[in-house]
């Protein structure tokens, strides 16, 4: 645009970028508020920053700086700030969001034929790369990714750049988080990081990094758009005031008269949608800039490339060494330079049957020339290869060890019993399992890296002294807990059930911890919820909440559960999986988890006075009434032992049951109540 009002630089800006069906809220107006509230002691020296870049700017343009083979590095570090979710995203989905990046500042994105003719002139390869950090601040080899767990990983704010920040003369910090403040990402101009050095950097939520993983191919262009900011580029329909401080909505009819401060971007309001042929202030829009709002970006132009080289030469922000020879030695970024740190490696499963495939994926860094794989038990496609292909054909727990190599020097890791394989045909008849046998278990635990990992205790079980557990008293909310019952053989029953006690506390009478119970017939590659149990009703055994650790001293603190199966899951290979949710609440344990049919079922309650069904024998329908105990499910099985009717959340003390369509016979009735499990014969007659 060419400048029609003298306007500066966003100082912070926000991701607001648009697919045809996404919208994603922006909230910088209000951070922009919240900073000039909270910090005016900053202003002045943002405004001064501001001009002295603006004029930097004008220098390098009027002393003809550009130059046409000009190339920029700029070293990388990727801070993932998580809680164990999500937002943990993989190495691999780093690497994909880094060649994303450098394919569009390079112009070599494929898509770059898509491009408006009108636009085809001056979209520009802007002549800096990006590249991961090999050496860290003290000089140690890194991958150039660092991982901290804090619950300031949403909102994903400023705050979360207290918690590890590389010096921002040398590297471009990326913040990967749960949320960005509400954003797809947001960023400090040089300007308001020159002031504020300890916020500069780049926040990006988790789902918008890349386009695998947790992202998606169509936001591919989120931390392009962000790193323009980092490089002093505007939206394209322009900014804001310094000092008065002027925030400019997208789309709005206004913006024809503001600018972007570059003068081959169209003036335009900015666009929510790719709509190539808009033309909202007199001429042809550059809906495909990457610094718009559409998701549609395939281009920079060359006044923005100018921009972004004069920012470079600048040294406000100190953006001027971050590309220095002598900086990037240091970070170990320079030309030809590989310092072999580690060798690493994932899989995309840890446990599996046997037959399956698991795929292993070498992560060492950097300069990997030589790689040796060992699989024990396992048969590879490869030794050598970077990505391979194993099956294993024997139950049991396997370890794998790389050895990654360049030159004469060499890395190791070697992980034991890194994966699980279970049978591919289940137990014949599943045992209770009461966790007293430390050597003969039928489970596996999915480690999900947190101090939340089920773990068997031995102070505390239902009727014995061990039992499963979460420590989720010190725990974090939003951690996902499972463990893995080995298969179970059901083929051969008409009717089965899954039976466990479990005790579990409330912190406080809002938590609403979560237990599930799934299962799989399929090796875990598609499961199904049979039971659900939350915190604030049926998961709940102590009435009220507990504020120290709980750990349950009584049998009258725990529950019998049941969770019931179809017949389309009675196979030979059945898994049964228990999955907690936390969300802050007290410990949850577990015992005598039992697979089997509903007539062997070990429970100790078989009748209760408090309980009442009437008329027995029936011929229309009977009722069960409770005195005391809340009704929470009832199941009926036929004279064959088969699942007939299963009625769940009753929540009331008064029940009727129509049999009016039941055959005449003795019918076996499961009732659970909020203090147990009861059994009763129930015979229809006309």
């Amino acid at each position: 645009m060419k400048p029609e009002i003298l306007l500066y630089s966003l100082l912070f800006s926000g991701t607001f970028i648009f697919a045809q069906t996404e919208k994603f809220p922006c909230k910088t107006d209000e951070m922009h508020q919240e900073l000039f509230q909270q910090h005016p002691e900053y202003n002045q020296g943002i405004r001064n920053a501001h001009h002295q870049l603006e004029a930097d700017t004008r220098a390098f343009f009027h002393n003809g700086d550009q130059k046409s083979d000009a190339q920029y590095v700029i070293p990388v570090v990727f801070h993932i700030i998580h809680n164990y979710g999500p937002e943990n995203i993989s190495d691999a989905q780093i690497h994909d969001a880094l060649k994303q990046v450098n394919l569009q500042f390079r112009k070599l994105n494929p898509d770059t034929n898509e491009i408006v003719a009108s636009f085809k002139p001056i979209a520009a390869d802007i002549e800096v790369e990006f590249r991961l950090a090999q050496l860290d601040p003290d000089g140690n080899c890194t991958s150039g990714i660092t991982r901290t767990v804090s619950s300031l990983t949403s909102p994903g704010n400023h705050d979360v750049k207290a918690l590890i920040h590389w010096p921002p003369d040398k590297y471009l910090n990326v913040y990967v988080c749960s949320q960005a403040a509400g954003l797809a990402g947001h960023a400090l101009l040089p300007s308001a990081a020159d002031t504020i050095p300890q916020w500069d950097g780049i926040v990006m939520q988790h789902s918008y990094v890349g386009t695998i993983g947790t992202s998606e191919y169509f936001r591919r262009t989120v931390l392009s758009h962000e790193i323009g900011h980092f490089l002093n580029l505007q939206h394209i329909w322009g900014g804001n005031n310094v000092p008065d401080y002027y925030y400019l909505p997208v789309a709005q009819s206004g913006n024809c008269a503001y600018d972007d401060e570059v003068a081959d971007t169209p003036n335009t309001i900015g666009w929510q949608s790719c709509n190539l042929s808009g033309n909202t202030c007199g001429e042809l829009d550059n809906v495909q800039n990457y610094m718009d709002y559409a998701y549609c970006g395939r281009m920079f132009t060359e006044g923005q490339k100018a921009r972004m080289h004069a920012c470079l030469n600048s040294s406000v922000a100190n953006r001027n060494k971050l590309w220095q020879p002598a900086n990037l030695i240091a970070t170990g970024t320079d030309d030809g330079t590989y310092y072999l740190c580690a060798a690493a490696f994932e899989s995309d499963k840890q446990i599996a049957c046997t037959g399956d495939t698991i795929i292993f994926s070498d992560l060492s860094y950097h300069g990997i020339e030589t790689r040796n794989w060992e699989f024990y038990g396992g048969t590879a496609s490869s030794l050598s290869d970077s990505v391979v292909k194993v099956v294993y054909t024997n139950p049991g727990k396997y370890a794998v060890k790389l050895t990654a190599g360049r030159g004469s020097q060499s890395e190791e890791i070697i992980k034991k019993e890194y994966i699980t394989i279970l049978p591919d045909e289940g137990l014949s008849h599943f045992h209770r399992e009461t966790f007293e046998d430390s050597t003969n278990t039928a489970y596996t635990i999915v480690h999900n890296l947190s101090p939340n990992d089920w773990q068997v205790n031995e102070v505390s079980g239902y009727q014995s002294q061990r039992s499963i557990f979460i420590d989720n008293y010190n725990g974090s909310p939003g951690i996902i807990s499972d463990f893995i019952l080995h298969p179970v053989n059901v083929s051969n029953l008409s009717s089965a059930v899954i039976s466990f006690d479990v005790a579990y506390a409330q912190r406080t009478s809002s938590d609403n911890d979560l237990l599930q119970v799934y299962i799989s017939t399929d090796c875990g590659k598609n499961w199904s919820i049979r039971r659900t149990l939350n915190g604030t009703g049926t998961l709940k055994t102590v009435t009220s909440p507990v504020t120290g650790n709980f750990t349950p001293t009584g049998n009258n603190e725990w529950k019998n559960q049941t969770a019931t199966l179809n017949a389309a899951s009675l196979t030979d290979d059945l898994l049964v999986r228990f999955s907690f949710k936390s969300a802050g609440g007290n410990n949850v344990y577990i015992d005598n988890i039992q697979v089997s049919h509903p007539d062997e079922l070990s429970i100790e309650k078989l009748h209760s006075d408090a309980l009442v069904i009437y008329p027995n024998p029936s011929s229309e329908s009977f009722t069960i009434y409770s005195s005391g105990e809340v009704l929470e499910q009832v199941l009926l099985f036929n004279p064959e032992g088969k699942l007939i009717l299963e009625k769940n959340e009753i929540n009331t003390n008064d029940f009727q049951l129509n049999t009016s369509d039941f055959s005449i016979g003795t019918y076996l009735i499961s009732i659970q109540t909020d203090q147990g499990i009861y059994k009763h014969v129930q015979v229809i007659s006309r």
